[in-house]
């Protein structure tokens, strides 16, 4: 009998849920999807380095020799998400999902921009528009820079999705995908109830997309639904039949490893009872999400979540930057990861104003006062530095 994963395939498009190359051409999936986290995880990889190098030698050229290092890493960030887009559609027969910078969630024109570099990017390295989803988050303004985006032929994927106005609101913007996160709706509902586990059937996560496909398929929506977001593959079990379903390797490593027959559970020319048909503007969409706790602590905690990624990534990406360049890149490089922490200019920063991981905040603050002066940012950079130049 043909294992969990290749009889999934046979019924549900799979997609791999990571940065890393190497996983991708394990499990051979039709597509790819990537968001900050996994971008960040993958720079880690030593064998990435040389992608790294590569999108800042780049951005470097971009910008010119008179470019600040903020400039150069701010063009860096989009070099680096399309030089790991380009490298996963050598391995992908479909599309990969490249996602918008998250700090622009509440800025339509922002996004609208952003998502033009990205696409311009990818068309400057021969890939066209069809292999290619600009992944955005699912506020309100991320919906209606979607809606433009996709009249001008830009595919969009919106992700950071837990409550059903935003999955209505998506569809009737034209989305060409939507990524409802499942996992993390049921880490919502785990903590609000006490309860340690959820059966698959009852899992409110499945229980959510479940909704949305059927509802979609039932008034003849053309947005995908592609579940994300797995805690265990209970969850993917009960989703099989579903558009698309992006899954990470350590699942679909299980799913390879496991036999027995998988039964269908979401049918598109078959769909299950569902909820009246509703049509969404801005007032009745904020006033659904205000109704919906979840939704809206789920999409907070996204957004933040994946800020505190790039943020990371582009202190990282400060750093690699000044090795590859010397003394003078660093200088500023540290000003730069300093102002954009500091923020309300007071010459310092808390934890609560750092951006960055706490495990990075307590390796800078080396008298545990609970502050960083810059000459704890610079002194703490400087030896990672020092550390990573020796041979």
């Amino acid at each position: 009998m043909a294992n969990l994963l290749d009889q999934l395939a046979a019924m549900t498009v799979v997609v791999a849920d990571t940065g890393d190359i190497d996983a991708i051409k394990q499990f051979t999936p039709r597509d790819a999807t990537t968001n900050p986290s996994l971008i960040l995880a993958a720079a880690q990889i030593p064998r990435y380095q040389e992608l790294i190098d590569r999108s800042l030698r780049e951005s470097r050229a971009v910008m010119g020799t008179g470019a600040s290092a903020e400039e150069v890493v701010h063009e860096a960030l989009d070099e680096i998400c399309v030089t790991f887009g380009l490298e996963i559609l050598k391995i992908v027969p479909g599309r990969v999902s490249t996602e918008v910078d998250a700090r622009l969630s509440f800025d339509t024109a922002g996004t609208i921009a952003k998502a033009r570099k990205l696409i311009g990017l990818y068309r400057m390295a021969g890939i066209g528009t069809d292999r290619v989803l600009i992944k955005i988050a699912s506020t309100w303004e991320g919906i209606k820079a979607a809606e433009k985006l996709e009249q001008e032929g830009i595919h969009c994927n919106l992700t950071l999705l837990f409550g059903f106005a935003q999955a209505v609101a998506c569809a009737e913007a034209g989305a060409t995908l939507i990524s409802p996160f499942v996992g993390r709706i049921l880490d919502w509902f785990k903590k609000s109830t006490g309860r340690d586990s959820y059966p698959g059937p009852e899992d409110p996560g499945v229980l959510s997309v479940s909704k949305i496909f059927n509802y979609f398929k039932t008034y003849g929506y053309k947005t995908e639904v592609m579940g994300a977001s797995f805690r265990n593959t209970d969850e993917i079990i009960e989703l099989a039949g579903c558009d698309l379903l992006t899954i990470s390797p350590t699942l679909l490593d299980k799913l390879q490893a496991n036999t027995g027959e998988l039964e269908r559970k979401l049918n598109a020319f078959d769909p299950g009872p569902t909820e009246p048909q509703i049509h969404l503007d801005e007032s009745g969409f904020r006033e659904m999400m205000a109704k919906d706790q979840m939704a809206t602590e789920k999409l907070e905690e996204g957004i933040t979540g994946f800020t505190k990624a790039i943020v990371t990534l582009v202190a990282q990406l400060a750093h690699r930057l000044a090795e590859l360049e010397g003394g003078a890149a660093f200088d500023h490089a540290v000003q730069e990861i300093f102002l954009l922490n500091d923020l309300d200019g007071d010459g310092c920063i808390s934890r609560e104003e750092w951006l960055g991981s706490d495990a990075v905040f307590d390796a800078l603050d080396t008298d545990h006062d609970g502050r960083l002066l810059p000459a704890d940012v610079r002194g703490g950079f400087g030896s990672a530095l020092a550390l990573a130049g020796r041979p």
